[in-house]
């Protein structure tokens, strides 16, 4: 691909550069978990995670701009790469919580807050908050984990103004993608999305814009809302499945991760397959 020039592999995905300045963003296959690649792809998650970003970023353009130039990608990539403008991404994970989980119920167990916002007490795993939280993480490098960090950490590091716009926007986007999950039967536990401000010299001089992927099941926490109940763990459509069959072999969590059984292969690709037929009602393909 003379056009295209390769100069990032990340845990999932391959980024390239074109000539006119362009990024190529391609999702493979590759799973991971605990912030380790695992040695066996799931099957079409790629092409999931690609569909249902598009889907979404399409969900939300009246409240953020995004990255998506176009799908016209080589043929070798067809259905799993996206066309996007480059950006200065924003240093901070911006993550919206709706209901109590993961790091935040760890958070929470400990100091009765998550990122600084106190909550009440008596909450359990799963509870729904009283209203959703911005709750903001560093961006670690790869093979390390994001640390969780309070809005004056935020506002510190980047100045008070664009730490607002991206609580704002955050929010904005929780709000919006949480009516649609609720509308096909599933709950949004929690998201993190990406921002970074527009780069080529025809935008608008501070826009910030949202990159990479978005509301899919590897940034997000989807729960059957049928199924919900506060106090235990919940059934996810995310890769919550793959971190408890890992957490049951006694894996310490350093590379190089366990080989997937073909069973467990098949379970985590049904869950995306899943998310993605119940968010869009479109049947997978």
């Amino acid at each position: 691909m003379p056009a295209y020039r390769h100069v990032l592999s990340g845990k999932v995905r391959e980024l390239y550069e074109t000539d006119d300045g362009l990024l190529l963003f391609v999702a493979s296959d590759r799973v991971s978990a605990y912030d380790v690649v695992l040695p066996t792809p799931i099957p079409d998650k790629g092409a999931i995670l690609t569909r249902l970003s598009l889907w979404w970023f399409e969900q939300l353009a009246d409240i953020v701009p995004h990255h998506v130039v176009s799908t016209d990608v080589p043929a070798e990539f067809a259905g799993r790469a996206m066309l996007c403008r480059r950006l200065a991404m924003v240093p901070v994970e911006c993550v919206a919580r709706g209901y109590l989980a993961g790091s935040g119920l760890a958070d929470y167990r400990a100091t009765g807050a998550v990122c600084g916002e106190r909550l009440p007490a008596g909450l359990v795993d799963g509870s729904r908050l009283r209203e959703p939280i911005f709750t903001p993480a560093t961006k670690a490098p790869q093979g390390e984990h994001d640390a969780n960090i309070d809005f004056a950490t935020v506002a510190a590091e980047l100045g008070p103004e664009l730490a607002g716009e991206l609580r704002r926007i955050t929010l904005a986007v929780y709000a919006r993608a949480a009516t649609i999950a609720e509308r096909a039967g599933l709950l949004l536990a929690d998201t993190k999305i990406e921002l970074g401000h527009a780069c080529h010299p025809r935008a608008a001089e501070g826009t910030l814009v949202l990159g990479d992927e978005v509301l899919t099941p590897d940034s997000s926490r989807f729960w059957p809302a049928s199924e919900w109940q506060p106090g235990r763990a919940q059934p996810s459509y995310d890769k919550q499945y793959l971190r408890d069959w890992l957490a049951a072999t006694g894996w310490d969590r350093t590379p190089p991760g366990p080989e997937l059984p073909d069973d467990v292969v098949a379970a985590v690709r049904g869950r995306y397959v899943e998310a993605y037929e119940k968010l869009t009602g479109e049947r997978w393909s």
